[in-house]
């Protein structure tokens, strides 16, 4: 008799048979099944907190332990708290450490805040949002310039730079398909207020939407989404001072991750590409 079969029948008819007659009708001692009974429980919980360590390996501890629950979730019941106390045990906590910066730049001219912060959309390429962080990680100064679909999240542009000037953003613009009735949002920097982005926007059918000046919180999603890369990537790595090269391909790669592999809360668990597959 194996325990692996065993100890899982005698809980299948736990509350129905004691365990006295269970033990009498399969020839064990009740010292035996308690024995058996502790030492499957042992196993069981070494390969529970086994998987989340490898969950957690796999994602670079950028998961806090509601994500690693939802991963979980898709092999085997089990509890968040269950998951919450494992990780805090072994130290497998998320080591993600959030930046934040504030927003630059005398706009010129400044189009009305039409977003108002609705940052929800009822369909694709409806609502989109804009900005540029700055990557100071190699040997020069680079700048990241995206576009994210505010219906799920997904960055459907963006272009790097080591000048932060009106053809970084005219490139980001460039990439997005020519759908008359989008929206795009940014902050009032100067790149976005040039007559010649200005152009190329009215050029597009898009109807320009702009924060209020010192406003960083109305542009809020794609401000989240560039201090989630700097913190999944070079604050979680510590990647201070790399080449040039290795920068552009860490963003690249986290983008694709972003948008393809990493799941998010707001979208059922799903990341931004499944989620926009599922719901088409």
């Amino acid at each position: 008799m194996s325990p692996e079969v065993i100890v899982p029948w005698m809980e299948s008819i736990r509350g129905q048979v004691s365990v006295s007659q269970a033990c009498a009708w399969l020839g064990i001692p009740r010292s035996t099944y308690y024995r058996w009974k502790a030492a499957y429980a042992k196993r069981n919980e070494d390969l529970v907190v086994e998987k989340i360590r490898q969950l957690c390996i796999q994602h670079k501890f950028r998961y806090g332990y509601r994500k690693i629950t939802a991963l979980m979730r898709a092999e085997m019941s089990i509890n968040h708290k269950r998951i919450q106390r494992i990780m805090q045990r072994e130290q497998l906590q998320c080591r993600v450490r959030m930046k934040k910066r504030k927003t630059t730049g005398q706009p010129s001219y400044v189009a009305d805040h039409l977003l108002l912060r609705q940052f929800q959309a009822s369909t694709p390429m409806q609502k989109l949002v804009t900005d540029i962080t700055y990557l100071p990680y190699g040997s020069k100064l680079l700048y990241l310039s995206s576009i994210m679909d505010l219906y799920n999240g997904e960055i459907v542009a963006y272009s790097i730079s080591d000048k932060q000037d009106t053809s970084l953003v005219l490139d980001t613009l460039y990439q997005l398909p020519d759908q008359p009735g989008m929206m795009l949002h940014s902050d009032q920097g100067s790149v976005y207020t040039s007559q010649a982005y200005q152009a190329a926007v009215k050029g597009k059918g898009i109807t320009m939407s702009m924060s209020r000046k010192g406003t960083p919180a109305d542009n809020a999603p794609i401000e989240s989404f560039h201090s989630t890369l700097k913190s999944e990537t070079f604050y979680l790595d510590n990647f201070i001072c790399t080449t040039t090269a290795i920068v552009v391909q860490i963003i690249q790669s986290y983008i694709h991750y972003y948008n393809s592999i990493r799941i998010q809360t707001k979208l059922n668990n799903q990341s931004p590409i499944q989620f926009r597959q599922l719901a088409a």
